[in-house]
């Protein structure tokens, strides 16, 4: 299994190994299903362009790390209904909302990394919703590498869950931020540092942030971890970066925009290199990563002419170089 661009799709050898799903989170297209090519039209009508499929090349590669399919649409069309009811000025669902966390929390805490189902793979008009379920699984992730207790973990998720919420009632970039807070704070049974990370994911350690241009430590450590989450999913579904490349960037901030802790624990959890990644070796072999072992950032490669299996966490010699984009076979 792989994650490919609907442009990189042959129906002669690729088969949907996950379902498309249709703006009303219903199964468009079902697993095992080859794709015709007027329906690959649609898709991007759609505005989806990534999905994942079955081929040679990525036979035995399984995605076990990856959130199943209908937990994360379950939690992206809970979180469309509760924008829906904010932006009806009726009462936020907080015990659907809490039902959902424990959930995500629950599917984070059993796994040694999770990987995301890009929100590049779902209709346009749910992607703001999975853009936050992301941000919740990256946040989790980061805390769980910080040693969080349960009770930390579910304040950082719910607040990471409802960061954007402020959308809900205004347009506005900048005021979202406090547009959120005000709704977050005003409920009883939500903890006002969940309420925090709404108002503070934008801000930076060097107050370039937005909206009150906090500094340093006046910037809640969940918010920071939020924040960092936020720039790392927008950097991978809206403009296609790479993840290695977004990790670069994430690093390339650390101690100016966000805590070194902060950054290092993400390093710690997230791979550069998902499994199913096409790569092409400094030895000049062209390959696929099959798995995360015992590395995060090094991980198992098979080298697709022979098929042999090459840690890299073992192998500190041998070096990803770059990319490689391939639509069936090399």
């Amino acid at each position: 299994m792989r994650l490919i661009k609907v442009s990189d799709y042959n129906h002669h050898n690729m088969q949907l190994a996950k379902p498309i799903y249709d703006r009303k989170g219903r199964i468009l297209l079902g697993a095992g299903n080859t794709i015709h090519p007027k329906y690959l039209e649609k898709l991007k009508e759609m505005g989806i362009s990534h999905f994942l499929v079955e081929d040679a090349e990525s036979n035995g590669i399984t995605l076990e790390e990856m959130l199943d399919m209908p937990t994360w649409m379950d939690a992206i069309l809970g979180l469309q209904n509760v924008y829906n009811q904010v932006a009806a000025r009726k009462p936020l669902p907080l015990a659907a909302v809490q039902k959902t966390i424990g959930q995500l929390i629950s599917e984070v805490k059993r796994r040694k990394t999770v990987l995301l189902v890009p929100s590049t793979s779902i209709a346009s008009e749910l992607r703001p919703y999975a853009h936050a379920v992301n941000v919740v699984l990256l946040s989790l992730q980061v805390g769980k590498a910080m040693n969080y207790n349960d009770l930390q973990l579910r304040d950082l998720a719910l607040g990471a869950y409802l960061h954007d919420i402020g959308k809900a009632i205004t347009p506005e970039k900048t005021k979202h931020p406090e547009a959120g807070f005000n709704i977050l704070r005003s409920i009883h049974d939500l903890s006002l540092r969940s309420a925090h990370v709404s108002f503070q994911h934008h801000e930076t350690l060097d107050g370039q942030g937005y909206p009150r241009g906090l500094k340093g430590t006046a910037i809640h450590e969940y918010a920071q971890i939020c924040g960092a989450a936020n720039m790392y999913e927008n950097l991978i579904s809206l403009r296609e970066t790479p993840p290695h490349e977004a990790l670069e960037a994430l690093m390339a901030l650390s101690g100016t925009k966000y805590l070194e802790s902060v950054v290092k624990a993400f390093v710690d959890r997230i791979p550069s290199y998902p499994p199913g990644t096409m790569v092409q070796l400094n030895n000049g072999e062209p390959g696929i990563v099959i798995r995360i072992d015992t590395h995060m950032q090094r991980p198992v490669v098979r080298i697709l002419a022979s098929g042999q299996e090459i840690s890299l966490a073992d192998n500190p010699s041998i070096m990803i170089t770059e990319l490689v984009f391939l639509s069936s076979t090399i």
